[in-house]
Order: structure tokens, then sequence, then C-alpha cells
């Protein structure tokens, strides 16, 4: 009997290993339940968190305890083999689909040894209490069917630590920071083209000065401590840090921790919407990048913003606002030419007669925008106009916004990161300007609150006067697309709904006629909102 609980207690916890591991890549994607991200996904995937079959193995551990009697056993062992079979089996036809794999941080290596200790309770008190085994292996059983909460359980055990290394991390990174003290520090925040902006800034700095970014979308606070403690050096000049956010007084944080003097603010939409409550507090916290900068600083603008517009702005800083509807600004851009090498475009200065022609490889209004801002700051920093269209030029694509990629015979127009409404509509502007067959691969958008069915209706009519064709990613998110698309009169033949984005590529490539073919792959969700995969 003893060998027969040996094996059973082993095949559980090799099947707990497997399941935990998938929890966990869900907890790290929803940010570690910040703003009870990680409950809301648990609540929306019910059938994804409690699997029924493992419902049936705690029955049969039940019965073993009750009747005390160990054929029981021999279910659960045989339940088990064929659970960790289907699993591993699964987990490696998903290795090719997850577009974001569980990364292992120490901050998860903590977590699952938290998590091992919890599962080892009911193991002790196996080998401490044969007599109570059947009463033990239920508890694991139980244990293993709410591993999705015990993950939750455990991140919640380990708040303490992870405060104190988040206080160790803090320190570290403000002591480096006062040793820079002639470190020029830019913000940039914005409801969406925060990390283009960055990467725009830098690449025109660069021609003069030795700038530094947050890499990637290091946004956050742990985000700024990564990059001070391991990527600034004492010859940076300048350091740009992205700044993001998902309710009020996140911005300020960051603020207090890096003390930037000039800021870029993009411009403000509902990106978030749901975790912000509402757009006056989206607004509100944008602002906190421009309220915190010092009276002798800098805050770039955009003067075809509304929500900035109609701001009552209490910073005493200086102002330059930029434009290309508006050109009552300082700096504005117009006689926009799109193609699919780039844009040109003419830039206007209220304080100077000359006009100067800039080109980019950067496509889409909204990057018009980020280079104008980057003008604007560069020649805050002394940068002649000649060294600032020399770095507009080399100014490289941005990866997942609005990047052109050739296909096989394909242009793939890959805007994958972080749609928004005012971003999707831009996004189809520029497929809109292409040439040939037009098509638009979409999972939709998310973290829009009560106004997220609006807002995808809405694309779906503003797709339907543009695309030839349209492939949805998911049939349930992407309904209130597809009811925009037919009730704005698209033929439903050319509307195509798939499960896995992966899977649009052979489809597409059926399209490919005598004309070129562009295919805008808007937005790309994260593993946890796939509808397939989060078995």
């Amino acid at each position: 009997m003893k060998i027969l609980i040996i094996i059973t207690i082993i095949l559980a916890y090799i099947y707990l290993f497997v399941r935990s591991k998938k929890a966990i890549h869900m907890l790290q994607q929803n940010l570690y339940n910040d703003g009870n991200r990680y409950i809301k996904w648990i609540l929306k995937n019910i059938s994804f968190a409690f699997f029924v079959i493992e419902f049936v193995l705690v029955g049969f551990f039940f019965l073993a305890y009750i009747l005390n009697q160990e054929i029981f056993l021999y279910f659960d062992i045989l339940g088990y083999i064929i659970l960790i079979y289907y699993f591993l089996d699964r987990s490696k036809k998903e290795e090719k689909q997850i577009k974001k794999p569980l990364v292992v941080t120490s901050r998860v290596k903590r977590l699952m040894v938290t998590l091992f200790i919890i599962y080892l309770i009911p193991s002790i008190f196996c080998y401490y209490y044969t007599n109570q085994a059947y009463l033990c292996l239920l508890s694991l059983s139980i244990l293993i069917f709410f591993v999705y909460f015990i993950v939750y359980v455990a991140n919640i055990i380990n708040k303490p630590i992870e405060k104190c290394v988040y206080y160790y991390y803090y320190l570290k990174a403000m002591k480096k920071l006062k040793i820079f003290s002639k470190l020029k520090v830019v913000g940039i925040t914005g409801s969406y083209g925060k990390t283009s902006s960055k990467n725009i800034l830098n690449d025109i700095l660069n021609v003069k000065m030795v700038s530094h970014p947050t890499p990637k979308n290091l946004n956050t606070e742990y985000g700024l401590m990564i990059t001070i403690n391991n990527h600034l050096d004492k010859f940076d000049e300048v350091f740009i840090a992205e700044m993001g956010a998902y309710r009020l007084g996140e911005i300020k944080k960051l603020c207090d921790m890096v003390h930037p003097k000039y800021g870029i603010l993009t411009r403000i939409g509902t990106s978030h919407l749901e975790t912000f409550g509402s757009e006056k507090n989206i607004q509100k916290t944008k602002f906190e990048l421009i309220e915190s900068l010092p009276e002798d600083g800098v805050a770039i603008l955009n003067g075809d913003d509304p929500k900035q517009l109609s701001y009552n702005i209490k910073s005493k800083c200086k102002k330059i606002w930029i434009g290309i509807e508006n050109q009552d600004v300082d700096i504005y851009a117009d006689n926009i030419k799109v193609n699919y090498e780039g844009s040109s475009f003419d830039v206007h200065f209220t304080n100077k007669d000359v006009v100067h022609r800039f080109t980019t490889k950067l496509l889409g209004n909204h990057n018009i925008y980020n280079i104008l801002a980057s003008i604007a700051l560069a020649l805050e920093f002394g940068m002649s106009i000649s060294e600032i269209e020399q770095g507009v030029h080399k100014v490289k694509t941005i990866e997942h916004r609005l990047q052109i990629k050739p296909i096989g015979n394909i242009h793939m127009i890959d805007d994958a990161y972080n749609s928004n409404p005012v971003g999707a509509k831009m996004a189809l502007d520029v497929l809109k300007m292409m040439p040939g067959t037009k098509v638009v691969v979409t999972p939709g958008m998310i973290e829009l609150g009560e106004k997220e069915k609006e807002y995808n209706y809405q694309f779906g009519t503003q797709i339907a006067g543009v695309s030839d064709y349209v492939v949805l990613i998911g049939e349930r998110r992407t309904k209130p697309i597809y009811d925009g698309l037919i009730e704005s009169g698209f033929d439903d033949k050319r509307i195509f709904i798939l499960n896995d984005v992966k899977e649009s590529f052979p489809l597409i490539a059926s399209f490919k006629g005598k004309e070129e073919l562009y295919a805008l792959y808007e937005n790309d969700l994260p593993d946890s909102y796939n509808e397939k995969n989060n078995v």
C-alpha cells in the first residue's frame, strides 16, 4: 500500500508542476495580480482554471478515504498518467503558438519555492501519519484542483519579500542617479506612442549626444530600476524614461524616482480604461508627468489632442506645442507624402521663416507627431536642423509598430503592439494609402472597460471602408468587429475567423492575385486572452 501511495504522490507532483507552470505564466502576464487582473482573468476563464477531470480524481480520493479502499487509487494513478500525457503533448504544440512565454525571473523562482512548500505539507503528513494517508492524498488533490488560486495565495505570501527586494533595488538606483547629477532626464508618457517616441528621440539625439533609453517597453518602476542599475553608465548624457501606468498616481511615482526635467506627452486616449475607471483619470494621470517638471523644465505637448488642449496645466515649465491639423502651434508639419518606403513632410517653426523637408522610413501621422516632439526637444538640447534631419532620416523602423515586413510576396504591416481606438484608426489610414489588395488581421482591442464592445464595433465599421478581406482571431472576442463589418455592408464571404494568428499566413497567401497584397496585423493579444489554448 505504501508503494501505491508513493507512486500516486509522485504522479500528482509531476502533474502539479505542469499545471502550476501555466498558472504562474498567467499570473505573470496579468502583472502579478496588479489591480486584481489575475483574479479577473480566473473569473473570466473558469473552465481553464478548473479542470473537470481533476474534480473527478478528487472524488476518487474522497471514496478511498471514506471507504478505506486502495482500489480507488488505481483510478487516480491512471487519471494522472492520462493528464500528464495530455498536458505535455499540448505544451509541445503550444510552444509554437505562445507569443510571450513564461520568463523565469528571480521573482518567479521565489514564487515557485513558496508554492512547493505549500504543496509539500500534505506529503509530509503522509510520511509521518501513514494511517491518514488517504486524507493527505485527498488534501493534495484538492490543492491541485485549486492550483490557480493557490498560486494567487503564494503571491500574497511573497508580498513582504517582494517589497524588501523592491526597496533594495530602489535605493541602489537612487544612489546611482545621484552620482550622475549632470544627466538630462526625459520622461515620455501617453496612452500610446510612448515606445515609438522614445526610440525616435534616442535615434535623433544619438547623432550628437550619448543617449540611453529604457529598453523595449520597460516602463514601470521595476523597468526604470533595471535600466538605471544595469544599463546606465557615466558616459550617458541623456536618460529617456518611458513611463506607463494603469491607475492614478503611478506616473507621479515614476517622476519622483527619476526627476525628469523634460517631458513628452504623446496622445491621450482610452487605453487601459478598465483599470483607470474613467477618461478623466487617464487624462489626469498622463499630466502627472508635466506637473512634475521643474520651473526650468520643458514640456512637449500635442496641439491636435483635445484632451491636452482642454487640460488646465498648473506647471510653470516651458511648453512647446506641436501639431499637424492645428497650425496655431510652435512646430507643425504639412505636405505629408506616404508610400511603402516611408514618409516625407515639411516642418514649420513659428519663430522661423524657413521650411525644412524631412524624410523617414516610418509610416503614419502618429509617427510624424513623435518626430515633431523629438525635433522640438533636440533643438532645446542644442542640435542644429541639419543634425536633426540626419537623425530623422536614420530613425529605425520600430518593431511591431507599423513595421513593413516582406513575407514571401506579401507586404505585412506589423502593428501588433498595444492597439487602441485612435492608433487602430491611424493604422487603417496607412493601409488605405497602399496600392493593391488590402487585408486586416486582428483579435480586436482589450482593456477598454464598458466601451470595449462599442470601440470594437466602430473598428469593424472602419475596416469595412478600407479592407478587401478581414481575418478575425478568436470568434468570441471579435464578435463586435464582425457585427460592425456586416452592418456596414461588408461581404461575409470575405470574413474569416481563426483561433490562432499563425493560421492566417497560409490563408492570406491564397488571396494573392496579380496586384500587390498588403496585410495589416493590428494588435496581438497576450496568451491569457487566447480562446483556444488556455487550458
